[in-house]
């Protein structure tokens, strides 16, 4: 696609920091946000991201700068999906072609990054919080600056959002709370909530009958406003930034604005890869296999097919988890909650209490966010709920608010729960199935945001016997066990090592919890070296296989055991290639790690040699310390 020439902006160009957009004749504002807009449209066409949020957000973005004195007055975006018009006017445009790149901007706010970056987010409904925490802050050190947040409508539809506003209109603090009202986020909005937002569009700003619902909370209601007219916008905002006391400032904005592809798309271009600028025509790659992802939502179809009693629920993210295509086929047994996981779970919980069969269709990292529900309505009752993991491991430019990285150990260590892993997308079908014939208790599988291995996929799922493993191919020397995605590169792993003499099982674990003691016995017992691989966590899969193995009487004296997981530390935003080779937990990770593990035997002759097979071992010898458990280290432990 030709690149799109570098769009003319003449008063943009005058502003490197809020201070430059305060200085600018007011009458400059509306070109500036004509440019605004065009400068991320260009950037974004470049780099990919989060478009349609910001390109809603841009004359509110303006308006808030030049009103509030930041960053002495502290700004705080929701989710920051729409911080991008917010990163270019404070001082970061001539690295917006970094975005969501490795060693670039993050995708959504961090404080390490900018101070205009007063909280760190990209997981949502945390800006009136983190706000209040601001406010009582100032207040109790007698300063005077002002405190602003802005929440979306989808963000609205959170618990924490109105736990964090009853705290608000309780301790009557002075900070305003802007409702950037675009009927429109990931999904469209669902709920009673936004039953009373569409209400409130329709009402007149000078109404000033009292609006209920944020009323009843303590807070003081105004707008609507056009958010995207700056002759209301601004004194609108002025006026709540001087009245004092919590305001609610409701400002209608259109997700997409200014951009016609985007307007006219059904998701108003939420995310996007590059894209043609003239045309809004993404440059997605063909895909060799189809995605996880989609795998499941068929999956989940087809067992839906045979059983009525299966149910699906998602947190707003219907299209992202493929249960779209449940709605579609049985709408009437799809319930898409809106930002409320942890209602989700116990709502699957009570569903469950009750005969049916709910899979939990959430983001590993969003699960997060029902750790309690996960463990108190769920595993301790022991219900059979299903939670079914997308984007498990790494996700890469999202960066690590995004990252799947620990569901392994935090499930892992919850009485009840049966835990597995896809090592392709074959398996993630049996999976499926294995989870709705699973009325035992609670069971999640995990798989990747990431196109299947290209295997066949059976016409129906069967049921795998809970906690057994498989063996996929079989050695003398050395035995790869992997938990999870990284099977592909484990058995890639395997061929280059046999061309250099050694000889490999690689076993796929399936299970994480129970795990398959017998297959970990054989592999222990049957090779020199065992290597666990798993892309998740310390304290996940491995650690629970190692912890196993060091109190077994049998253990050889002489075997190596070595762990390769994720680091114990956040990686920042990168391509998943890119961060798991950062891991070692690549083809040339796994490699090198068994290199260091077991010494091959003479090479084996193989058409095109084994030139570039042998990788410097020095380099790695750091990512993972080798662990030789002899018989004296056995009983000290």
């Amino acid at each position: 696609m030709p690149d799109a020439p570098q769009p003319a902006t003449p008063i943009l160009d005058r502003v490197t920091v809020p201070a430059d957009l305060r200085a600018l004749p007011e009458r400059d504002l509306a070109r500036l946000a004509h440019e605004l807009r065009l400068e991320m449209i260009h950037a974004v066409s470049e780099t990919g991201g989060h478009l349609g949020a910001g390109l809603g957000v841009v004359e509110l973005t303006v308006a808030l700068h030049r009103v509030y004195e930041t960053p002495r007055d502290v700004l705080i975006w929701d989710v920051g999906h729409q911080s991008y018009p917010h990163k270019i006017l404070t001082g970061r445009r001539n690295r917006m072609r970094s975005l969501r790149q490795g060693g670039g901007l993050a995708g959504f706010t961090r404080r390490d990054e900018s101070p205009y970056d007063a909280f760190g987010a990209a997981h949502t409904s945390t800006s009136i919080s983190a706000a209040l925490g601001y406010a009582v802050a100032r207040d109790r050190q007698g300063k005077d600056n002002k405190v602003v947040c802005v929440i979306g409508d989808g963000a609205m539809s959170a618990g924490m959002a109105f736990e964090a506003m009853n705290n608000v209109g309780s301790l009557r603090s002075d900070l305003v709370i802007v409702l950037n009202d675009n009927d429109m986020s990931i999904a469209p909005p669902v709920g009673a909530l936004a039953e009373h937002l569409t209400a409130l569009r329709g009402r007149n700003a000078a109404d000033e009958t009292p609006a209920s619902l944020f009323g009843a909370l303590g807070l003081e209601y105004r707008g609507p406003v056009d958010g995207h007219d700056l002759a209301s916008l601004l004194p609108a905002l002025r006026a709540a930034r001087e009245a004092g006391g919590p305001i609610l400032l409701h400002v209608k904005t259109r997700k997409g604005k200014g951009y016609a592809p985007a307007e006219a798309s059904a998701d108003c271009y939420h995310g996007v890869v590059p894209f043609d600028v003239a045309t809004g025509k993404q440059m997605k790659p063909a895909a060799a296999a189809p995605s996880y992802t989609k795998v499941f939502g068929q999956a989940l179809v087809a067992e839906a097919e045979r059983d009525a009693r299966i149910i699906a629920i998602t947190a707003a993210m219907p299209s992202g988890t493929c249960t779209d295509l449940f709605e579609k086929r049985f709408p009437e047994r799809f319930f898409d909650v809106g930002i409320a996981e942890q209602h989700a779970v116990t709502f699957a919980a009570g569903l469950a209490c009750d005969g049916m069969k709910p899979f939990c269709a959430i983001y590993s990292t969003f699960l997060q966010r029902a750790y309690d529900q996960v463990m108190h309505d769920v595993a301790l009752q022991n219900l059979p709920v299903r939670f079914a993991m997308d984007r498990a491991g790494l996700v890469g430019a999202d960066g690590p608010t995004h990252a799947g990285a620990f569901d392994v150990a935090a499930l892992g260590c919850l009485p009840n729960m049966v835990l597995m892993a896809a090592g392709d997308e074959a398996e993630l079908v049996h999976m499926v199935a294995t989870a709705a014939a699973h009325d035992a208790g609670p069971i999640a599988f995990r798989y990747p945001r990431a196109d299947g291995l290209g295997v066949a996929l059976p016409e129906r799922g069967q049921v795998l016997p809970i906690g057994k493993g498989r063996v996929l191919r079989q050695g003398t020397d050395l035995a790869i066990l992997s938990y999870g995605a990284r099977l592909g590169e484990c058995l890639k792993a395997a061929e280059r090592l046999e061309a250099i003499g050694l000889s490999v099982t690689v076993a796929d674990a399936r299970f994480a919890k129970p795990f398959d003691k017998a297959l970990v016995k054989q592999l222990a017992r049957e090779h020199e070296a065992v290597l666990l691989v798993e892309d998740a966590a310390i304290g996940g899969f491995c650690g629970h296989v190692i912890q196993h193995l060091v109190t077994q009487p049998w253990l050889p004296e002489k075997l190596v055991i070595r762990a390769l997981h994720l680091p114990d530390r956040f990686q920042d935003q990168d391509s998943p290639a890119r961060l798991y080779a950062e891991a070692g937990l690549d083809e040339d990770g796994i490699v090198s790690a068994s290199l260091e593990m077991v010494t091959p035997r003479a090479p084996r002759q193989r058409k095109g040699g084994a030139s570039g097979l042998l990788i410097s071992l020095a380099e790695r010898s750091k990512r993972a310390e080798i662990r030789r458990f002899s018989h004296n280290e056995r009983e000290e432990a």
